[in-house]
């Protein structure tokens, strides 16, 4: 296996979720069902029956639920893997922390559930008179329905063993390569939920709007070590946050700068390429500054580091600096316009800007 894949196996766990949650449905039968004389039904290999449900779906909701904040806490973090969650080894005593929180939780909702079954297969037989025949002949009994309610989880470390075919080092090489691309859908799909809910059509917000956005921060921060490009996009979220007022609403060119944050993140191919472009910034500053080093001028050394501070890490700092950090970043070619052309796009550019906000 290669050196980088190794490493990065060494800084995860992997975490997987184990919820099994009781359906309360049942095969609905043709004896099931009363048809009018003459009637008939297709046949099975044209169409099936479906299924009948054995008491209420909302009786059911807290497992369900339960199960989905157990799979958000492992996406707050980490990235799927594997049939289960990536985690960063420094993190997973939290997330072991919560995950025994939700079993805690899982195991006392099923207690009431299971003492209440009873009486809710009845109320449901209530509520549908004319088919409660249907639902009585199907219903499963307490012991069985307690065996199909259960939460666990484990959390392991992954590596492989000394002898392994050359084809199946490949394979586990490929997942663990492609762990940074999912990560970065992961990302765009959470910004993209944020825009919509979050920004669109508002001309200001509240504080509460940064929570996401730290959210996304502190995932691609705890995961950067899966791809090189994170740690400058990082950057750009910590100076955006720390300059957001402190009390207040949100808004003009301090809610533009957040939605255009947004928009990058919502990208996964852009946030990658911006990420790349400001190392690449960094990669010529350091370089200018050896090339001064080995010929022995410690003034232009002193004035290129200065600039690299003010270019990479404060990049965002004024409005001049933040207008031109994102140029380029949402145009997939850059070519070269007309006079007309310039108008037409300019035109465009500001019809656009202007059904944002």
């Amino acid at each position: 296996m290669s050196h980088a894949a190794t490493m990065i196996l060494e800084r995860i766990v992997l975490v997987k979720v184990e919820a099994n949650i009781y359906g309360a449905r049942k095969k609905l039968k043709k004896e099931d069902l009363v048809l009018a004389d003459g009637s008939r039904l297709p046949p099975e290999d044209l169409a099936n029956l479906g299924s009948k449900r054995l008491l209420d779906p909302e009786q059911l909701s807290v497992f369900n639920r339960l199960k989905k904040e157990a799979e958000r806490i492992c996406l707050r973090i980490g990235t799927r893997f594997l049939g289960g969650y990536a985690i960063p080894c420094e993190a997973a005593p939290e997330i072991i922390a919560e995950l025994e929180r939700i079993g805690l939780d899982f195991t006392a909702a099923k207690t009431e559930f299971l003492a209440g079954y009873d009486a809710a297969v009845t109320d449901w037989v209530a509520r549908h008179p004319e088919f409660g025949y249907i639902i009585e002949k199907s219903v499963d009994s307490v012991e069985f329905v307690s065996t199909r309610l259960s939460f666990d989880y484990l959390v392991v470390t992954v590596s492989l063993p000394d002898a392994l075919p050359i084809e199946e080092v490949v394979r586990l090489e490929n997942k663990i390569g492609s762990l940074s691309e999912q990560m970065f859908y992961e990302i765009a799909v959470d910004a993209n939920q944020f825009i919509e809910q979050s920004l669109i059509g508002k001309e200001q917000v509240t504080r509460n709007v940064v929570r996401p956005l730290k959210r996304m921060r502190d995932k691609l921060d705890g995961l950067g070590f899966l791809d090189y490009r994170v740690a400058p996009v990082v950057s750009t979220i910590d100076d955006l946050l720390q300059r957001v007022p402190s009390k207040g609403p949100i808004e003009g060119f301090m809610l533009q700068e957040i939605f255009a944050t947004a928009l990058l993140l919502a990208d996964p191919d852009k946030t990658k390429r911006h990420g790349q472009g400001l190392l690449s910034a960094h990669t010529l500053a350091v370089e200018q500054v050896e090339q001064n080093e080995s010929t022995d001028h410690p003034s232009e050394t002193v004035q290129v580091l200065s600039e690299l501070e003010t270019q990479v890490i404060n990049a965002t700092h004024h409005d001049a600096a933040f207008s031109g950090l994102f140029a380029g970043i949402f145009d997939d070619e850059l070519e070269t316009l007309t006079t007309e052309e310039e108008e037409e796009e300019g035109d465009k550019t500001a019809s656009v800007i202007d059904s944002w906000f």
